[in-house]
C-alpha cells in the first residue's frame, strides 16, 4: 500500500514538473511574439509620400501587416488580391499595411503601375529584420502576419498568401 502511494507520489509530481516545463517553455515564444508585436507598433516609417508614419495609429484594429518587395515575383502576383481584400474589411476594424524592402523610388514606381490604397511604408532593408523578430527566421518575401486588436500575433505566413488564407486568419478576429 505504502509503495502504491509513494509511485502516486512520484507520477503525480513528475506530471506537475512536465505541465510546468510546458507551459514556461510555450509561454516564451508567445513573451518573444508579444515584444516582436509591440516593436511593430513602435516603428516608424515614411509612406510613399515622405511622410513619417506610425504604425501605432492602427492599434486598436486587426493589423495586416505584408512584408514586401517590387523586385518579389509573389508579392508582385499578391498584392492585387491584398487590394481587393482591403476593401472587403476595411469597414470592419482591419487595416491593411505593406512594408516595402526597397527603396521610396520604386516603390513609387511599382505603385503607379499597380494601384494600391492601403498605406505602403518604406522601410528599405532594415524592414528585414523586423519581419525576422515578427517570425520570418529565412527573412524570404512576401511575409504576411496578423495582429490582433489586443496586439498579439494571430497569424503569420510566408510565401504568396491566398484571399482564402486572408479570410480564414482574419475570420476569428471579426
Amino acid at each position: 500500500m505504502a509503495k502504491r502511494i509513494v509511485i502516486l507520489v512520484i507520477l503525480a509530481l513528475a506530471g506537475l514538473a512536465a505541465g510546468f516545463w510546458f507551459g514556461h517553455r510555450n509561454a516564451q515564444p508567445t513573451d518573444a511574439q508579444d515584444a516582436a508585436v509591440a516593436q511593430l507598433l513602435a516603428t516608424r516609417l515614411p509612406d510613399l509620400s515622405g511622410h513619417e508614419q506610425a504604425v501605432s495609429q492602427w492599434r486598436g484594429k486587426t493589423l495586416v501587416v505584408n512584408f514586401w518587395a517590387p523586385w518579389c515575383g509573389p508579392c508582385v502576383e499578391e498584392m492585387p488580391d491584398l487590394q481587393s481584400l482591403s476593401n472587403e474589411f476595411g469597414g470592419k476594424n482591419v487595416q491593411f499595411v505593406g512594408i516595402g524592402i526597397d527603396s521610396a523610388q520604386n516603390m513609387i514606381a511599382f505603385e503607379q503601375k499597380v494601384k494600391v490604397t492601403y498605406p505602403l511604408l518604406v522601410a528599405g532593408f532594415a524592414g528585414t529584420d523586423l519581419a525576422r523578430a515578427l517570425g520570418n527566421k529565412a527573412g524570404a518575401l512576401p511575409f504576411t502576419v496578423v495582429v490582433d486588436p489586443q496586439g498579439h500575433l494571430h497569424y503569420q505566413k510566408l510565401g504568396r498568401i491566398t484571399s482564402d488564407e486572408v479570410r480564414a486568419a482574419l475570420k476569428p478576429l471579426i
